[in-house]
């Protein structure tokens, strides 16, 4: 990857790239692979969810803070940027926090409802419509979420399913990073990440059940399910749409659940299985039809 130092308008810097659009979607796709390892690290951990919330985060942050230091861009902040870091703390602690309160199947696929609401804000802040195209792949997404949900729901509590569904609306917001005036997505992340860490630390100095298995499970989780996954993440914003992405990462829903049921034996329903083969359909539809259809745009424009 060749990447490029670009001024802002307040003096900082964000990361740009000459390549091309696919390569965010292949960008956004492999973090949302390494988001998936979060229900099964979360549910092996003998923890309160706020302390390996920040745990995680406090490892997240040498990750990213050696990101920051190799790229020679420091931190900014302002209001936006702020935002942004309302929008990351959000969806880690809620996420955290519903994987302990119900089901990992329902905590994820609750939280994918996020795409819905990216169309929404899209809409409603930015004035940006959906095309039919992602207003159709949004109804398959949402299609195969609900399978998931008709087959979890009833393992989990109602409490931990409403603080999974908060996460979705959080999680728009992360999308969204990107296209807020004057973003600065890696910021955004950076203090997110500390926001983080400190709400959850009372609780994490408290804990005395420390194992291998725990200490692990928290190292993958901050190198790798925040850490990584939000440098590719950010990465893959500046290359595509906040639709596309929260489309693409629609494989999350599916692995992270797959993955809780393989080693933790959470088991996944027929119905749930029905829905993983509808959400990876609809993804990969909504990127073949958006291919075509920005082909077909650019060769009207040349014409």
């Amino acid at each position: 990857m060749f990447y490029a130092l670009c001024p802002m308008g307040t003096g900082g810097v964000f990361l740009s790239t000459q390549k091309p659009e696919h390569s965010g979607v292949v960008l956004v796709f492999l973090a949302a692979i390494l988001y998936s390892l979060g229900g099964l690290c979360i549910k092996v951990i003998p923890w309160s969810s706020l302390s390996i919330n920040s745990g995680r985060n406090l490892i997240s942050l040498v990750v990213i803070g050696m990101y920051l230091w190799r790229m020679g861009h420091r931190p900014r902040f302002n209001p936006w940027i702020g935002l942004g870091a309302v929008a990351i703390c959000g969806t880690n602690t809620l996420f955290t926090l519903a994987n302990k309160m119900t089901t990992a199947a329902n905590t994820i696929v609750l939280q994918f409802t996020a795409p819905i609401f990216v169309l929404l804000l899209t809409a409603l802040v930015w004035r940006r419509f959906p095309r039919r195209g992602e207003l159709v792949a949004c109804g398959v997404v949402v299609l195969g979420v609900l399978c998931f949900f008709v087959d979890s729901l009833q393992a989990g509590g109602m409490a931990g399913n409403v603080v999974a569904l908060l996460s979705g609306f959080t999680y728009a917001g992360v999308f969204l990073l990107q296209d807020m005036p004057d973003s600065d997505p890696i910021s955004s992340v950076f203090w997110g990440n500390v926001c983080s860490s400190i709400i959850g630390l009372p609780w994490l100095v408290q804990e005395s059940e420390i194992t291998p298995v725990s200490l692990i499970s928290l190292v993958v989780l901050g190198v790798f399910q925040v850490g990584l996954a939000y440098i590719l993440l950010t990465q893959g914003l500046a290359r595509t749409s906040a639709v596309t992405a929260s489309l693409v990462s629609g494989i999350e829903p599916i692995l992270n659940p797959i993955l809780v049921a393989l080693f933790y034996h959470e088991t996944i329903g027929p119905v749930s299985l029905l829905g993983a083969g509808i959400v990876i359909g609809g993804v990969v539809g909504y990127n073949v039809w958006k291919t075509k259809a920005d082909t077909a745009q650019a060769v009207t424009k040349n014409s």
